[in-house]
């Protein structure tokens, strides 16, 4: 049979399984393998004619219609599922994304596949690549630290369109993603300690390599420089967003001789921290400490002190991320690639002006 003469992508025949499945599908309809997963997963950049002969293969080899998944003939059709594959599933922060993401696609009538890409397990990222090549996602919200150039040919080759949320670095041009304004975020924490009186302000960030920690220490910096106040690096210290660096990080802190009388924390998980290390050392928040965090998670109007954080618009964030997927879906190009989503300070009960000696 002759190779179908539209423009397509070079693809290769995988292993045994989905990707075998879909090379034996790709030879008998005479068409590459990314062409048969553009069918599998919706994709409307594929020929009618060549649409046709492969979601009748399909069917054959048990995919299209059958339960291992369907093919959809237009880009929007009712139905359906997107992948959202996150670095780690435990914690209030996911379950806001999953909820905006989910929001998004109940309203155009899809559904939402989450799964767990653990950075940290040895071969991990290959497996969530897998999972999507071999079920009928048609699209893909990915809220992994990074993403390999060879990650991305690889979801091209499948034909599916796809957002980051939150990336480690900024990636590069015309690849969609979604974060969150960083930068004004550090400016605005640090600033309103500044405006209370506060002169020793210490900073708790994420980790260094991470681009939206680096933006928070950033804007920390510019306050302390538009409050005329000098930036002392013994005051700043790099964890990873969660618990247990954070508290040993702020009980070296506060055990300086000259320690600090705030602490703007780069996660409302660090912030707690450093109420459990203020607590250790006798200091009452926030008459002898003022904390600030950042995300304004669900448990962060609950804590005692309530903590005044600034507030991460996680679900717009992940809804964003998801109409960009559905916009590629229909073979639409976004208006922008890059999108940085307005967060707010909220003002609570666990900042102060520092008490006079």
């Amino acid at each position: 049979m002759a190779r179908d003469t539209e423009p397509e992508e070079a693809g290769g025949a995988g292993g045994e399984g989905g990707a075998g499945g879909l090379a034996r599908v790709a030879a008998e309809a005479g068409v590459s393998v990314s062409t048969v997963s553009k069918v599998l997963h919706g994709r409307s950049d594929v020929a009618s004619r060549t649409r046709a002969r492969v979601q009748r293969l399909l069917e054959q080899h048990g995919y299209g219609t059958a339960p291992r998944g369907r093919a959809v003939p237009t880009a929007l059709a009712a139905g359906g599922l997107i992948d959202f594959v996150i670095g780690e599933l435990d914690g209030p922060w996911a379950v806001q994304l999953v909820r905006g993401a989910e929001e998004a696609l109940h309203a155009v009538g899809m559904g939402l596949v989450v799964s767990a890409a653990h950075e940290s397990e040895s071969g991990q990222a290959r497996n969530w690549l897998e999972a999507l090549a071999n079920r009928p996602t048609r699209g893909a919200i990915l809220v992994v630290p990074g993403l390999t150039d060879a990650q991305r040919v690889e979801l091209g080759r499948l034909g599916l369109p796809f957002a980051l949320i939150a990336p480690a670095e900024e990636p590069p041009p015309g690849v969609p993603w979604v974060g969150a304004t960083n930068w004004p975020g550090g400016l605005a924490a640090t600033r309103h300690l500044v405006r209370l009186g506060h002169r020793r302000i210490a900073v708790i960030g994420g980790p260094p390599d991470r681009l939206a920690s680096r933006a928070r220490v950033d804007g920390y910096r510019s306050a302390l420089d538009e409050g005329g106040l000098p930036f002392d690096p013994e005051l700043v210290r790099y964890g990873d967003f969660s618990h247990g660096p954070a508290y040993e990080h702020a009980l070296d802190l506060l055990r300086l001789p000259d320690r600090p009388t705030a602490i703007f924390a780069g996660s409302d998980q660090q912030a707690l921290s450093t109420y459990r290390a203020a607590d250790r050392l006798g200091l009452r928040v926030p008459a002898d400490l003022s904390v600030v965090g950042f995300d304004d998670l669900d448990f962060a109007d609950w804590v005692t002190p309530r903590l005044t954080t600034v507030r991460t618009p996680l679900p717009e964030m992940a809804a964003v991320a998801t109409r960009m997927v559905l916009q590629l879906l229909a073979g639409q190009v976004p208006e922008t690639t890059r999108v940085e989503v307005a967060g707010e300070l909220v003002l609570r009960d666990s900042t102060a002006p520092p008490r006079v000696p």
